[in-house]
């Protein structure tokens, strides 16, 4: 299928957020805005220059471009090949070989992803939470009071969105429910993603309507943590010493611990950090988190139990 637009003079327009390069193989901006991988790369860049002691001017003198192009490129607006981020690695004096790899390889592979669909249809930073997945080489979630989207099944969905405040009109809610489903298939594909929920038994209990959705969900709980790539894990109310999270914590590892990034889920939009103070805070909360959890097999016990009483 093709995305491309057709400008007033017919030439092919480029989908949103891609690059193209003129006769002479320079990099041009791309229109539309930078996409959640274009800006990490961007800001990846600046930290490296920003390490080496070197100005926004400075740095864009060392690979000969102007400082304007250097700050867009920084900010994901002008595209990065993987031979400039080799020579930018060069100017800022990095010999961190796998990061470097890394960065390179995020130049790559960014042809339209099937999120891009929803564009038009869900809030930015909802649609950026399915980039944010797809690049994850691991994901670990915490949650407290809500399931994780991730092994959530269509009708639970459905029902947690109808209770969204202000409320969804129907549409609205199917295609957040259809976008939620899609995001699923990282976790089948041919090298699916290792998953790690760690769920607060509050979040087991919670009850929706109709009547029957919550006992399927936790049966389809069960079912998912069979899967040799995901587990499940239980932390039940009479554990102590658990570090209570009002906000559900989904952690993504990248290619290299540098390039992890966390996912912060609140009322007002999806919050992605990448500070490394930030980072090594909510991987301590994970961890604590999950010292206070069951182990798989005994998590599906529970569950069971649970579901029994439905």
């Amino acid at each position: 299928m093709s995305y491309a637009v057709h400008s007033r003079e017919g030439r092919a327009a480029l989908p949103r957020g891609r690059v193209r390069r003129t006769g002479e193989g320079e990099e041009v901006a791309a229109t539309g805005p930078p996409t959640l991988r274009q800006r990490r790369l961007g800001t990846e860049l600046r930290k490296l220059r920003e390490r080496a002691g070197l100005s926004s001017t400075a740095g864009a003198a060392h690979i000969g471009v102007q400082q304007a192009r250097m700050s867009m490129m920084e900010a994901g607006r002008h595209g990065v090949s993987d031979e400039r981020v080799r020579t930018l690695a060069i100017a800022y004096s990095c010999d961190d070989g796998d990061l470097v790899q890394a960065l390179a390889a995020m130049t790559g592979r960014r042809g339209r992803g099937w999120w891009d669909e929803y564009r038009e249809l869900l809030p930015p930073s909802l649609v950026e939470v399915a980039e944010f997945e797809a690049d994850a080489t691991e994901l670990r979630i915490g949650v407290v009071a809500t399931m994780p989207g991730l092994v959530q099944t269509l009708e639970h969905a459905r029902a947690a969105f109808r209770q969204s405040v202000p409320a969804l009109r129907p549409y609205e809610i199917e295609h957040r429910v259809s976008f939620r489903i899609k995001r699923q298939a990282i976790l089948f594909a041919e090298r699916p993603t290792p998953y790690t929920a760690i769920v607060h038994e509050a979040a087991l209990r919670m009850r929706v309507r109709p009547p029957g959705v919550m006992r399927d969900q936790l049966l389809h709980l069960i079912e998912m943590s069979e899967h040799r790539n995901i587990r499940i894990l239980v932390v039940p109310f009479d554990q102590v010493d658990f570090p209570a999270s009002g906000q559900p914590i989904s952690y993504a590892s990248g290619l290299v611990p540098q390039l992890d990034t966390v996912l912060l889920d609140s009322d007002h939009g999806c919050d992605f950090l990448d500070a490394e103070a930030q980072l090594h805070r909510y991987r301590s909360v994970l961890a604590r988190m999950e010292a206070c959890a069951l182990a798989p097999s005994k998590s599906r016990d529970f569950i069971r139990h649970l579901a029994k009483d439905l």
